[in-house]
């Protein structure tokens, strides 16, 4: 099997999921969730709150080849915004 890796970073909405196979990026809240995973593949997930219980579809095709690069672009825009404001606040 092997060792597997997998962290998530919450900005609101937006999430930023980085694991062994690349970074994903998806948005939503509550019981609701859509996005891109680590191969470029689109998908929706469905979760009953608190039980665990989800119904997840994925789509066979891969999303835009530049996903990771918006990815990376918005999230050094706000670690940027976010220090800026910190230090000279």
């Amino acid at each position: 099997m092997g060792w597997c890796y997998r962290k998530s970073v919450n900005l609101g909405p937006f999430r930023i999921n980085a694991s062994k196979s690349g970074l994903g990026y998806s948005l939503g809240s509550g019981g609701f969730r859509t996005g891109v995973n680590a191969k470029g593949r689109r998908y929706s997930r469905v979760t009953i709150p608190g039980t665990g219980v989800y119904y997840n579809t994925t789509s066979g095709k891969k999303a835009g080849g530049m996903g990771c690069l918006v990815v990376l672009a918005i999230t050094l825009g706000l670690v940027g915004a976010l220090w800026l404001a910190w230090y000279h606040g």
